[in-house]
């Protein structure tokens, strides 16, 4: 599929990209820096502000999916959603967050006290977004949460699956990493599972 991959240079949109190509994707990494995008083949690089609704869509005009992989606070979902809709792609990927997962009925995550202030903004915004693509009819959307700790780690292959419950493993943790979050993501690029919904991804 040719694939458009909004942020491909951050931490989840470089480990996104480096699962799309060894799958054999085509992909167009959208970034404001071409220059650190890594060459190689089924890759090309484009310079795109994420904030330029016309000129993002122009870029992603012609693909099969988006997948959006930029912070929330750098950057403005109603500009991303709707640069999409402009472009007449309708399939759009995100990469979500944890916070707006529950941990006990009608209680997100974002919500406990153990939740650091350092990420509160931009999981509340995360929140929203999934709240406006909730409100999309038109468009084919999947919004990916990760468990409440992603980090560097294995590619192991190896994970569950879930809805809108934050996942915890037998020891109490809640953790993927970043190489299995990307395998989830463009397993689901490849077989749709959860149209217009969010699900989330743990150990």
């Amino acid at each position: 599929m040719k694939i458009a991959l909004i942020g491909a240079t951050g931490f989840i949109g470089s480990r996104l990209l480096a699962e799309l190509t060894s799958r054999g994707h085509q992909v167009t990494a959208i970034v404001r820096n071409p220059e650190k995008v890594p060459q190689g083949a089924g890759i090309t690089a484009k310079k795109g502000d994420v904030y330029d609704k016309d000129g993002l869509a122009a870029l992603l005009a012609g693909h099969d999916a988006v997948i959006s992989a930029v912070h929330y606070t750098a950057s403005d979902p109603a500009v991303l959603l709707a640069a999409v809709k402009q472009s007449g792609v309708k399939r759009y990927l995100v990469v979500g967050g944890a916070g707006s997962l529950e941990v006990a009925p009608g209680v997100k995550l974002y919500d406990t006290p153990e939740f650091p202030a350092l990420y509160l903004d931009e999981a509340r915004k995360g929140g929203a977004f999934l709240d406006l693509l909730k409100g999309e009819a038109g468009l084919d959307w999947t919004f990916l949460s990760p468990s409440a700790l992603i980090e560097p780690g294995e590619r192991t292959g190896k994970f569950r699956l879930g809805k809108d419950q934050l996942l915890v493993d037998g020891n109490g943790q809640s953790l993927i990493s970043a190489e299995d979050y990307a395998i989830a993501l463009v397993d689901e690029l490849e077989t749709p599972a959860h149209s217009r919904q969010r699900f989330t991804v743990g150990y």
